[in-house]
């Protein structure tokens, strides 16, 4: 719409253009960003000629620029729908070769403006001369050669000068001057050439009669017609002259190996004809250059190769495959060797090559993947063992290489599939008797899952510079790696990339597994499901794992990572899917002590279940900050309570005031964050139905912007988590409180003030003093505002109870009682401002509450 208003804008300013008004350069470009049709479409509504715009366009220009005679094609006319995708799928659009050389369109049809002229260029009749006399006079002559090629100099007889070349003419005006006058220097250029009337034919962009310069050659001639059709040949242009064809141009001669000697200059009268295109190739894939190339009749493969640039390095040239159509109007396969050059081969119309690459699978090879430090493709020869490639582990493998756990994929000589073998890479080394095969795959895992937990290690080794190097180099190699997967396991590559951003070590089992699962699953056929087990419960790595050759209980928990501290080692579970008549599942129980057990085999499917130690525990962890002789964090046993902790911690100090501690549990703070959400989801749902109901009380009494911050301020309110407690009775052991793991107690010093906050004028916090009422405190603090509840003040008390004053308690606990220090005012709004949405109610108070919570927090 923007563009059509400035297009707009344009038409007006050029219906005005007699009335010395004329668009700005900024508004023709706004024009030129609109598509072709819309702009057709719209010059013919408002009765503009849009080639119009194109000399305006050029009058804009300064005088120092240059008006081009052939300016650039829209794309669409030049290839018309070549560039249209193609109606068969997955099959590739090829482009004409050579088209766009001379896709230009022709701007004006006057002479091109006039190069440096050459000394060979021939005098002829309507040429401009200069002539520059310096010396005991001065003076400066433009005459023109004449119709009979003559040259008259004033106060100098004519000469004859047609058909002499630009050179002879110098040498003869120097000597006719040197003779006829004396003391006398002569200046010779030439100013002006005369033009050529020349006629374009056949299969060009504009046929016609055109105007250029007499050093124009036949490429000048198709520049200046917009160049050809998309059907135009370009093996056969043709030059005839007085009835004759002078000479045939192959532009694939010039656009191939630069040969112009047969793109020659042109004479008045000449005659430029191109014929259709004749007999074509296309040739696709591992080429330099894709594309439809046209056929001469002494064509031959060496020739064609030229065409398409050569072969990319990596193409498969021995065996190009060749469609062909033959007379019987057939399509027939032929294999063409492009490695061999002494064959007989002939190109032929119609033929489509498509070169393939070759594999990119290095044959004969090993390649070792993971946490070693030259990752890569290395030479197999037979003998070759693990320690030929891994020489020392120190040396050879990155510091966080697990030594106990590698992978190897091999090729299985009956159907080719891949099977996996699991090995101890300290073990091989030390045997010597690990052999590899041909394509076998080695997989190096990081003894680290996390690549927090993977890096910290690695800070603590304090690495030097060039084992950082090598760390990183290895993790570009794997980079590549997955970026090469993608050409044939696209979800693995997705998967990969996302694993490398994410939290995971790049050479962790959570990482490389998955590598191993995608090519077995493309290998076999087979979901990843069947060709695995499960190990679960106390192990360093639980997961899903590739089922290796002669696979057994002990190689499983290797594989997992080994127990955990917490293993039950009298008791696991193998449950095995057996699915008969009698049962489904067969459940195996082993003793990780017996060795009978730990050999026991595990199939397809086996799920192995590392039981727990009865009652294990790993230690709750409790914070005590504030004013307690020795402040930190314990490891308290299940069961412990809270006054048990503050006597490992000393007790209070003389400065606590225990009836102000605040006590936050996590359990709860989860809980109170949920249902904050849930209230604020509530009162936007509520107040959005009383808007759309245009209830006048809502609109007159608060805007939109006001209960916007309101709701904005309670979700964006901190939640405590905090736990009522009266700490005086749990130091009396009155009161009991078991503790849980990232339970927090905060235990401030000496209260001396009282805090009002809310709807008051003032929200402030006061010296306490003993007898002062709730009443003074407000009016100490501004007196109420008049949206203010005077009948629902109430007071959070120093332990996080609350009571209202005159009242039998609410919202917590029952509590009667003077105020004390370390107590919070808290004067709520009066939810009739906001058409007595009942919610506000609620939600103000919580608000109010967890506000004085973390104030009571943030004194320590």
């Amino acid at each position: 719409m923007f563009f059509k208003r400035v297009f707009v804008l344009i038409l007006m300013l050029f219906s005005s253009i007699s009335l010395a008004f004329t668009p700005t350069q900024a508004q023709i470009e706004q024009f030129k960003k609109l598509p072709r049709a819309q702009q057709e479409a719209l010059a013919k509504q408002y009765g503009v000629d849009v080639s119009a715009f194109s000399s305006s366009t050029a009058s804009l220009k300064t005088n120092n620029e240059q008006q081009q005679s052939v300016q650039p094609r829209e794309l669409d006319e030049v290839r018309n729908d070549k560039e249209s995708v193609s109606e068969k799928p997955f099959e590739k659009v090829l482009k004409p070769f050579g088209y766009e050389l001379f896709s230009g369109q022709p701007s004006t049809f006057a002479p091109s403006e006039a190069p440096v002229v050459p000394n060979d260029y021939v005098i002829g009749n309507g040429d401009m001369i200069t002539i520059n006399l310096y010396g005991k006079t001065s003076a400066v002559h433009d005459v023109m050669v004449d119709g009979e090629g003559r040259l008259s100099i004033p106060d100098f007889s004519p000469v004859q000068v047609a058909g002499l070349t630009y050179s002879e003419l110098k040498k003869l005006i120097e000597q006719k001057v040197s003779k006829e006058a004396i003391g006398l220097n002569v200046f010779i250029s030439i100013s002006g050439m005369r033009s050529l009337r020349v006629m374009v034919l056949g299969e060009v962009y504009k046929p016609g009669s055109y105007t250029v310069s007499p050093l124009s050659t036949i490429t000048h001639a198709l520049f200046a017609s917009g160049g050809l059709s998309e059907i135009a040949s370009l093996r056969n242009v043709q030059l005839k002259r007085q009835g004759k064809t002078v000479t045939n141009l192959d532009l694939y001669d010039l656009l191939l190996d630069g040969n112009a000697e047969h793109d020659i200059s042109l004479k008045n009268g000449d005659i430029i004809f191109v014929p259709s295109v004749g007999e074509q190739i296309s040739v696709e894939g591992a080429v330099k250059r894709e594309g439809i190339f046209e056929l001469s009749d002494t064509d031959t493969k060496q020739s064609i190769e030229k065409m398409f640039g050569g072969f990319k390095e990596n193409a498969y040239k021995k065996q190009v495959q060749l469609h062909r159509v033959d007379d019987s109007y057939r399509s027939l396969a032929i294999n063409v060797d492009f490695s061999q050059s002494n064959d007989s081969f002939k190109p032929q119309g119609g033929d489509r090559f498509i070169v393939q690459e070759v594999s990119e699978r290095v044959l004969d090879s090993v390649k070792v993947i993971g946490a070693v430090v030259r990752p890569g493709v290395y030479e197999w020869s037979d003998g070759l063992t693990f320690d030929k490639v891994i020489k020392r582990l120190e040396s050879d493998l990155l510091p966080q290489a697990d030594y106990r756990y590698a992978l190897i994929l091999r090729e299985t000589l009956d159907n080719g599939k891949l099977e996996v073998l699991q090995f101890s890479p300290f073990e091989a080394l030390g045997s010597g008797n690990l052999y590899l095969k041909k394509n076998d795959e080695v997989f190096i895992f990081s003894r680290y899952n996390q690549k927090k937990t993977e890096e910290q290690a690695l800070t603590e080794l304090a690495l030097t510079e060039n084992e950082l190097k090598q760390q990183y180099q290895s993790k570009l190699w794997h980079l590549f790696e997955y970026q090469e997967l993608k050409k044939h396991l696209d979800e693995a590559n997705k998967y990969a990339s996302k694993v490398l951003d994410s939290e995971f070590a790049p050479f962790s089992r959570k990482v490389l597994l998955e590598f191993v699962k995608r090519r077995l699953e493309t290998r076999s056929g087979l979901k990843f499901g069947a060709l695995s087990y499960e190990v679960s419960g106390e192990v360093r790595f639980p997961g899903v794992y590739p089922i290796s050759r002669n696979l057994t209980v002990s190689d499983a928990i290797i594989a997992a990572g080994g127990l955990l501290e917490s293993a039950f080692e009298s008791k696991a579970e193998l449950t095995r899917f057996v699915n008969t008549e009698e049962e489904q599942f067969k459940y195996i129980h082993l003793n990780l002590n017996n060795e009978q057990h730990l050999k026991q085999s595990i199939v397809d499917n086996d799920n192995l279940n590392i039981l727990m130690q009865p009652n294990w525990q790993t230690g709750n962890k409790v914070t005590l900050k504030g004013e307690v002789k020795f402040p930190g964090t314990y490891t308290v046993s299940k069961g412990e309570n809270l006054n048990s902790v503050i006597k490992r911690a000393g007790g209070l100090t003389v400065y606590a005031e225990p009836n102000a501690a605040v006590f936050t549990r996590e359990a709860i703070k989860t809980q109170e964050q949920k249902q904050l959400e849930k209230l604020s989801e509530e009162l936007r749902r509520n107040i959005a139905s009383m808007s759309l109901q245009r209830t006048s009380g809502f609109s007159a009494q608060m805007s939109y912007e006001e209960t916007n911050k309101l709701l904005s301020d309670l979700s964006s309110v901190e939640v405590v988590g905090r736990l009522v407690i009266d700490l005086p009775d749990v130091l009396e052991k009155r009161e009991n409180v078991i503790l849980q793991d990232g339970d927090t107690l905060y235990i401030p010093g000496k209260q001396d003030s009282i805090s009002v906050i809310g709807e008051v004028n003032y929200a402030s916090s006061h010296l306490f003093k003993s007898g002062i009422t709730i009443d003074k405190y407000l009016e100490m603090s501004g007196g109420l505002k008049e949206r203010a509840n005077k009948e629902q003040i109430y007071v959070i008390k120093a332990n996080g109870s609350v009571f209202i004053p005159q009242s039998s308690g609410w919202f917590s606990v029952n509590y009667q009682g003077q105020l004390q220090a370390g107590d919070t005012i808290v004067v709520p709004m009066d939810a009739t401002y906001m058409d007595n949405l009942t919610l506000w109610n609620t939600a103000t108070q919580i608000f109010f509450q967890l506000t004085a919570g973390i104030a009571a927090i943030t004194r320590l």
